[in-house]
């Protein structure tokens, strides 16, 4: 079971309508949750039934901006319990599997990132981040390991204006991961928007003879691999 979080920046453009299922392809998504899609409900709703999702949920705009969108297969029983401009709060089960509570967020970024996280831009500052450990430590949710790459976002600039950050997560409880104890999340490569595409899989990565290659957002601070890159 997959579910994909992305902030798309909008969904007017033909590339990131193109990211989106090529993504939710390749990871067997789901759920979908997409942030900032910017466009009429009616053009969202003709990208979502050429995928072939049987549900939605959607969380109106304040203005032109924002928009929220959940989408999910017949194979999920999910139902919708709060929501707001900023998150969408769920009861989820799959399969007819244990029930558990999925809350999508999507809100404005502050400076919560640890300094491995961030590349370029101001120093780190160690006081900006503290009241998202202590949030951390008071809820005791822990952060899901992750691979594919080590930032979600770019300020899509070069060289010495580059800018790399994490800036999406999916957090969960001690219970849940008890429940789920191999699920990993998964930093897509960014298209056609700032952010990458972050996918949840619940049961872990099923095993394959043969090793895919991946690529690392790192690597594009690497001057050598740019230039392998380029070569090729």
């Amino acid at each position: 079971m997959a579910m994909l979080a992305w902030n798309v920046r909008g969904l007017g453009n033909k590339d990131t309508v193109s990211a989106l299922k090529n993504v939710a392809f390749k990871h067997k998504a789901n759920i979908i949750f997409l942030g900032e899609t910017k466009q009429k409900k009616r053009y969202i709703e003709k990208i979502r039934m050429k995928m072939k999702f049987d549900n939605v949920f959607y969380v109106e705009p304040d203005g032109i901006a924002g928009r929220l969108a959940l989408w999910w297969s017949n194979n999920v029983k999910l139902s919708i319990l709060h929501y707001d401009k900023n998150f969408i709060d769920t009861k989820i089960s799959i399969n007819g599997e244990t029930d558990w509570f999925g809350t999508f967020i999507y809100a404005p970024p502050y400076t919560e990132v640890g300094p491995e996280e961030k590349h370029g831009g101001n120093p780190f500052d160690h006081n900006s981040a503290k009241w998202y450990y202590e949030f951390l430590d008071q809820t005791y949710l822990m952060e899901i390991p992750s691979s594919g790459g080590s930032f979600t976002w770019s300020n899509q600039r070069c060289n010495e204006e580059l800018i790399l950050e994490k800036l999406d997560r999916i957090l969960s409880s001690l219970e849940w991961s008890f429940i789920f104890p191999k699920a990993i999340s998964i930093i897509d490569v960014a298209i056609a928007s700032d952010h990458s595409p972050i996918i949840l899989l619940v049961n872990g990565v099923a095993k394959k003879s043969k090793k895919d290659f991946k690529f690392e957002s790192r690597w594009l601070i690497v001057k050598e691999c740019s230039q392998v890159v380029n070569d090729e």
